[in-house]
């Protein structure tokens, strides 16, 4: 049997992080303190900080977005939800895995409490993506399938590898890391659409922090948690495969596929509303012009997004009924189309009662077609083979910049979007990446 949980110990420990992924991880960074600034003042934030507070008062790491501290477990909990509660972070593609939420809040907390270089910041980030997608390549895709919300299940063991790196674990620690992570590795599907969902990404990033301080201080672990008997991946997948939990398999980092998001809802959605947005023309549509709307996709986008009846802005980021009549109704899909007030929005309500989803095995995830009836006859169909945000089509530097400037103002925060960009993208010559934390929060 392979030894998959040694391999990736040994691997988080010791391996050399190359320069272009150190490049890629400097882009991911970005993503996703440009998602924490806009998630930060959410609801869910608010209610966890105020609960943890009362129950596990701390200060000492800066939270992003606000002008309050928390202990470094706490911070890393609420910042991995500021970063996913909004659903605009980053996606592995294939497993939907979003690799961010779970890792990068773990070191901006260990960068709080000691000097960490921006080098070694980056690999450790590096170290822990590819931990993470590996765990998630071995479950996939039975795991999502099963009910498992992948980004908290698997993101515990890229978060502890993250940890374990710059905590200095040796390999035979990392076992230990893992087994701790294993034992707090959860998060269901069921709680998509709701405050929980945050729960279970929150709890990677505090669980694969706490299992790497654990394992320095030594308590141990079982020998084999991902790969044992009843190990991670036996119990949350009917057929893992053990080989692609491998790190490097063909010299290939996991990080270098990660893709970035145009629209703050599931990954399936991005080109239904590309297609959606193209019909409209860039203008807003009346309920009364149009008659009806048909959106034919692979299975998996029903199976994600086939929501007609979406109840909160939440439930709206898998809504494809949703997306849909916020393009037509607004020519827009930002984060204000996909809040409550869009929800309860009367035009909205009633052009999403137009669309339907329709389910063609021929296309291949990640395209879509749109079809548009109109109230005086005439019909228009566009469809989009490989939307904005795909491998085939990645944002760009300079549209991640954009993204993060968008919003910082959405968010009202007083960060500056250049001086973050500036910090971010020139880390790996940094002495010390604290900057990056103070930087996020409110000026």
């Amino acid at each position: 049997m392979t030894e998959v949980t040694r391999a990736l110990a040994e691997f988080a420990a010791t391996a050399e992080v190359p320069e272009p992924v150190r490049e890629e991880a400097k882009r991911s960074i970005l993503n996703g303190l440009a998602t924490g600034i806009a998630g930060a003042e959410d609801d869910a934030l608010r209610i966890a900080q105020a609960t943890l507070d009362r129950l596990e008062p701390g200060r000492g790491v800066g939270l992003i977005a606000r002008d309050q501290e928390a202990g470094p477990l706490t911070a890393a909990f609420l910042n991995a939800m500021a970063i996913n509660v909004h659903d605009f972070d980053d996606t592995h593609p294939g497993t939907i895995l979003h690799s961010t939420a779970p890792v990068l809040p773990v070191l901006l907390s260990l960068a709080a409490q000691q000097t960490l270089s921006g080098r070694a910041f980056l690999e450790a980030y590096a170290v822990g993506v590819e931990v993470e997608c590996r765990v998630a390549n071995a479950v996939s895709p039975g795991h999502y399938r099963r009910g498992w919300h992948i980004t908290g299940t698997c993101g515990v063991f890229g978060a502890a590898a993250a940890a374990g790196r710059i905590l200095g674990l040796t390999a035979g620690q990392m076992v230990d890391a893992f087994g701790s992570a294993s034992a707090q590795s959860s998060g269901l599907v069921e709680t998509l659409g709701y405050m929980a969902k945050s729960v279970g990404v929150g709890g990677a990033a505090r669980g694969g922090l706490l299992a790497a301080w654990l394992a320095k201080d030594g308590l141990s672990g079982p020998a084999a948690p991902l790969e044992g008997p009843r190990g991670f991946l036996r119990v949350t997948s009917d057929a893992p495969d053990f080989e692609q939990a491998m790190p490097l398999i063909g010299g290939k980092w996991e990080l270098m596929r990660i893709t970035y998001k145009p629209y703050p809802c599931g990954v399936v959605l991005n080109p239904v509303i590309e297609a959606a947005l193209t019909l409209g023309g860039g203008k807003s549509h009346a309920p009364g012009e149009i008659a009806s709307v048909t959106v034919t996709g692979h299975p998996l986008l029903a199976e994600r997004a086939d929501r007609p009846s979406p109840e909160s802005g939440r439930t709206a980021q898998v809504s494809a009924q949703h997306a849909v009549a916020a393009c037509f109704g607004r020519a827009a899909a930002g984060l204000p189309e996909f809040s409550d007030a869009a929800v309860a929005d009367a035009a909205l309500t009633e052009l999403r009662a137009k669309v339907e989803v329709v389910q063609d095995e021929s296309y291949p995830v990640g395209a879509a077609r749109v079809d548009v009836a109109l109230a005086d006859g005439g019909t228009r169909t566009e469809t989009v083979d490989v939307a904005e945000g795909d491998l085939g089509r990645p944002l760009s530097t300079e549209r991640l910049q954009q993204k993060l400037a968008d919003l910082v103002a959405l968010g009202g925060s007083g960060c500056d979007p250049v001086a973050i960009a500036e910090a971010v993208l020139g880390l790996d010559r940094a002495d010390d990446a604290a900057p990056i934390l103070r930087l996020v929060r409110p000026g």
